[in-house]
């Protein structure tokens, strides 16, 4: 069920997502040209004669992408195609200066065949999101439209960096199977599994911000329970979380609204405005030129051997989902788990704080959620994690939280304190947790002769309180723990206290 503005209303959607990522690699997909196109370079410096399609210039498959490719592919659970074949696919705008774009069609076996990723359904259970396949592709090139007031221009350098899609699966023939993405926030929770799996595997920074991760949204409506699977819409290139589920949820909408009013919705490419979250018809499918595609003269079918297959996967670190397993088994739940790998810096961040130690994992893992979290403008998880296999302190290190965590455990300082240290530590006090401890007089009295005299004394000072204790008012203990702990500063051992409080006053 598909919520407006806070009202649950009687429709479902149905989301497809096309995913792009950059492949990282240092040459072109079919030229020796760099493939580093980020915006410092200088425009057109980075472009060969293949890329720009001169007179005579062959195509030469780069393999190190083709390995890449696979490794994605084994990353996403999917099929790796033994052969396949490159295709051109034909269209005319500037950025493409070949005038068509090499890639592998659907129709022919693409590189990676059906996958699929398991992410957090929105019942909170894991859910598998199938995937129909993944094919590498070229991409084109970058046009600058404010540059000159009357003119636009292309830089080329991005032009023939490998791409590789990854689409989702819809299975019409089989409409009971939901494996599919039905919410803005599983959209989302998608789009960050793959964005994870890729950096994880080192096949693309896949980074929104840059450009090197890009989707097409696909949407569709329809009433809750039914089975078909309605006209859908596609909103282009879109680089920013937020606004794929702006879109989806504006789009969502605006179908829903067509149907109410007794009309149809046609099957139209979408674009997205940034200013006021709205989708508009950028052309009409039926519209759409015929991409014409047509084998490669200048490319042979690719085959891959399994040898090459396995040595690949042999290479493959811990992905998102068996990371979240270990998680789990190391006694966290699925919501901790889950929250632990959003991104790969995190749950190096936590390993490297627990170093091993299974009964730091559940305070650890509380902390970060609960406390780091909450402070993003004071902690970067990525620099923390850099500096600290440097041996560098900044802010709060994987070693500083696993401290703190085992002088809890020992007893050396309560939770207030633990807190207290904690702050300062966030707010750049220099030192480690224990360091900090002794210099502003933090540590816990564990001294069980010291606590009970502060007892002593306070029962002493409160016997209408005593009496009104002892004839039921059991809740009163807060009270005399209250003034335990402001008579010793806080420094009580608070499990002391009431341990003490309770045989004194019964």
């Amino acid at each position: 069920m598909f919520t407006i503005k806070g009202k649950t209303t009687d429709w479902e959607l149905v989301i497809g997502l096309e995913t792009h990522i950059e492949v990282l690699s240092n040459s072109k997909l079919f030229s020796g040209a760099s493939a580093d196109y980020n915006p410092t370079v200088a425009p057109n410096t980075q472009v060969s004669m293949v890329d720009v399609a001169m007179p005579g210039m062959l195509p030469v498959l780069n393999e190190y992408c083709v390995e890449q490719a696979i490794k994605m592919g084994l990353g996403l659970n999917a099929e790796i195609s033994r052969k396949s074949k490159f295709a051109r696919k034909q269209y005319f705008y500037p950025d493409l200066p070949q005038g068509y774009q090499i890639s592998q069609p659907a129709e022919e076996l693409p590189i990676v065949g059906r996958g699929w990723v398991e992410i957090m359904g929105d019942d909170g259970q894991p859910k598998k999101i199938l995937i129909e396949r993944a094919h590498l592709e070229q991409d084109a090139g970058k046009l600058k439209h404010d540059v000159h007031p009357t003119k636009s221009f292309a830089d080329y350098n991005r032009t023939g960096v490998a791409l590789l899609e990854i689409v989702t699966f819809l299975d019409t023939k089989n409409p009971e199977n939901n494996s599919y993405i039905t919410s803005p926030d599983e959209a989302e929770r998608y789009l960050r599994e793959i964005r994870e799996i890729a950096r994880a595997l080192g096949v693309s920074k896949a980074n929104m911000e840059e450009g090197s991760m890009r989707a097409d949204v696909n949407v569709s409506v329809r009433p809750v329970g039914s089975k078909e699977f309605r006209t859908r819409t596609e909103t282009k290139n879109m680089v920013s979380f937020k606004f794929i589920k702006s879109a989806i949820e504006y789009e969502a909408r605006r179908q829903i609204e067509i149907y109410e009013n007794g009309g149809t919705v046609s099957q139209d490419t979408m674009r997205y405005s940034q200013s006021d979250g709205t989708t508009s018809v950028m052309r009409s499918k039926e519209d759409a030129l015929d991409y014409r595609y047509f084998p490669d003269p200048d490319l042979l079918p690719l085959e891959v051997s399994e040898e090459t297959i396995e040595r690949i996967r042999s290479t493959m670190p811990e992905l998102p989902a068996a990371t979240r397993v270990r998680y789990i088994n190391m006694g966290l739940s699925e919501y901790d788990a889950a929250r632990l790998t959003e991104t790969t810096d995190i749950s190096k961040w936590f390993d490297s704080a627990v170093n091993g130690k299974s009964e730091r994992a559940k305070p650890i893992a509380n902390w970060m959620i609960s406390e780091l979290f909450a402070h993003p403008e004071n902690w970067d998880v990525k620099n923390a994690v850099d500096t600290a296999e440097q041996g560098e302190a900044r802010i709060i290190t994987p070693e500083n939280l696993a401290e703190l965590v085992d002088m809890i455990s020992a007893n050396e300082v309560n939770g207030k304190q633990a807190k207290e240290i904690f702050i300062k530590m966030l707010d750049g006090e220099s030192g480690t947790p224990k360091e900090i401890a002794d210099r502003f007089g933090m540590k816990q009295i564990t001294d069980t002769a010291a606590i009970e005299k502060a007892v002593d004394d306070v029962i002493a000072a409160n016997p209408a309180q005593v009496e009104q204790y002892k004839s039921g008012k059991v809740g009163l203990l807060g009270f005399f723990v209250g003034g335990v702990m402001k008579a010793t500063a806080g420094k009580a051992n608070p499990a002391v206290v009431n341990e003490l409080l309770r045989k004194k006053l019964s």
